[in-house]
């Protein structure tokens, strides 16, 4: 009996909000939700949807969009409305600015740029700092007496790099490394996918892998992460980035995603990104039980919440018809 009170309240308190919020957004248009095309991408957008979902809103998953200027040209063009991306890759990547190491200058360079160039919103920053990592097995940093990446590139004509495709033409991959650290010819570099790149390490096909400091494999495989001696690579903080006429449609969407971004620390992550590529768990999963943990997401709440929402679309489509 408790469990059904507790149910009929629910839908109660979700009728009323649901009522509000969708009048008040002038209808049932769903938020389309992107993000890029690996496993944190995955995870951080289901994370963003579920939030979204949880707040009333109705919400469209348009995941593995691919690598950052697909992402970009999708917000760009409306193709989506928000989508997880990281200070550095906007500053090198989409900005095409100097690296800089000053976590909050990036920040607030990204988000000053944006808003000028781009008419886009960057929300707040989450702690965690996904920046680049050039991680060896014990085995083959201990082969090589390799350290740091300066170490690397006085071997690399001995050594396989492998890393996503991307990584070849970014200003933070290896036309940003022969700039900082002199030029260098790799035995050979092997684009992959990136849920490869690591099996591929472990398997000996490649001595170097190019990866995030927030996999979870650094920490399950122990390896060994390449010290950035001459600081090539800026901070990498993660954070919504919304349209602007979004924003202003849906202002709730600032309250609702700002709320997560403390929750998500380096370690956090790690943990996550491991569940799915390691113990190979579906993203949608792993995002849901760590929400409902922190408490960001009730089961019986979420449910009720979708099954309310669609009904009050259909009545107030059905009013406005």
């Amino acid at each position: 009996m408790p469990r059904v009170r507790r149910t009929v309240t629910l839908i109660g308190l979700a009728l009323l909000t649901m009522v509000f919020a969708i009048a008040c957004q002038g209808g049932g248009s769903a938020i389309k939700v992107g993000s890029k095309d690996f496993t944190e991408q995955f995870i951080l957008g289901e994370m963003y949807a579920l939030v979204l979902e949880n707040q009333g809103f109705e919400v469209e998953r348009k995941l593995n969009l691919g690598g950052t200027p697909v992402a970009q040209a999708g917000l760009e063009s409306g193709q989506i409305d928000l989508y997880p991306e990281y200070t550095g890759t906007a500053l090198l990547t989409v900005l095409k600015r100097p690296t800089n190491s000053d976590p909050q200058q990036v920040y607030q360079t990204v988000a000053d740029s944006y808003q000028e160039k781009y008419n886009l919103v960057w929300l707040e920053p989450a702690p965690m700092n996904n920046t680049n990592a050039l991680a060896m097995t014990q085995e083959g940093a201990k082969e090589y007496n390799i350290k740091t990446i300066s170490d690397m590139v006085a071997q690399a004509n001995q050594l396989t790099l492998i890393g996503p495709p991307e990584f070849e033409m970014r200003e933070d991959g290896l036309p940003g490394l022969k700039q900082v650290y002199g030029d260098f010819q790799l035995k050979k570099f092997i684009p992959t996918d990136p849920g490869l790149r690591y099996q591929a390490l472990t398997e000996g096909q490649a001595d170097v892998v190019v990866g995030f400091s927030s996999d979870g494999e650094i920490g399950a495989l122990n390896l060994v992460v390449l010290e950035d001696d001459k600081n090539l690579f800026p901070p990498y903080q993660v954070a919504p980035v919304v349209r602007q006429e979004t924003l202003e449609k849906y202002p709730g969407i600032r309250d609702a995603l700002n709320k997560l971004a403390p929750k998500l620390t380096n370690e956090t992550m790690r943990r996550l990104n491991y569940e799915v590529s390691g113990k190979k768990r579906e993203p949608a999963e792993v995002a849901k039980e760590f929400l409902m943990q922190e408490g960001f997401l009730d089961e019986v709440a979420a449910e009720v919440h979708q099954v309310v929402r669609k009904w009050v679309v259909k009545q107030l489509n059905q009013v406005i018809s």
